[in-house]
């Protein structure tokens, strides 16, 4: 139960949006404009909206995993993609949202109210740094100097509203793309890459479940005597 609970929750993602953080970098103009917040609902309105949507989406979800087969093998690229095409039949059936969905989320939510493009991009870096997300490329180190140089030809701080200042930093930001090699066009490549890796460990963790427990039911005396069957083997849907 532990096993398939955890399988579950992975598709449990209530959030929106589509930015990757890991490799593109490219920060639209639409992140630095300040966006309307949607209605706020109250009371026992809201409450009973969000039960019966989450109520919704889970038994979309537990629908879509009683029907697609889960290999749990991390080691195999196949199983991995096989993984993720399920994940992602899930999000989009009960329409969740994928990892870079909730990261842009995360942005727009934390960055709405920011007035600079400095505090803007040091937000940037902390959402990054909280979600575990490596800048291996140094790209965040390049926009900050690109910000800089544009700091200093206005003379004076960068301010989201100021659309002339934005233009410039945004070609700069082009500029430090096409040095990276980063193309937008090459996004999808991009967010495909980040959920395969997502997928590898998550399928490495539901293994290290499916081990712990069959680990715990040989200790008792009635199984004892049985041998562990291979991971692999585990259907999940037998569970659900």
């Amino acid at each position: 139960m532990a096993l398939t609970s955890r399988l579950l929750s992975r598709s449990r993602q209530l959030y929106s949006g589509h930015i990757i953080l890991q490799r593109e970098h490219v920060v639209p103009v639409r992140f630095f404009a300040k966006e309307a917040a949607p209605p706020v609902l109250k009371g026992d309105e809201m409450l009973k909206n969000i039960f019966f949507e989450v109520k919704k989406k889970f038994e979309t979800a537990i629908g879509v995993l009683r029907k697609e087969k889960v290999t749990i093998d991390p080691d195999d690229p196949a199983a991995v993609a096989q993984y993720a095409n399920v994940m992602k039949t899930v999000r989009e059936k009960a329409d969740l949202f994928s990892e870079s969905q909730r990261i842009q989320y995360t942005i727009q939510t934390r960055t709405k109210d920011i007035p600079d493009a400095r505090t803007y991009l040091l937000t940037l870096k902390e959402i990054r740094i909280k979600r575990g997300l490596n800048d291996e490329l140094g790209a965040e180190a390049m926009m900050m100097d690109a910000l800089e140089k544009v700091e200093k030809e206005l003379k004076k701080p960068l301010m989201r509203s100021d659309k002339k200042g934005m233009a410039l930093l945004l070609a700069e930001f082009d500029k430090v793309n096409k040095k990276l090699g980063i193309r937008k066009e090459d996004l999808p490549k991009y967010e495909e890459e980040l959920e395969l890796k997502i997928s590898k460990a998550q399928l490495e963790e539901l293994k290290k479940d499916a081990l712990e427990a069959m680990e715990t039911q040989k200790k008792r005396e009635e199984f004892k005597d049985d041998e562990m069957v291979d991971v692999k083997s585990l259907d999940i849907r037998n569970f659900l």
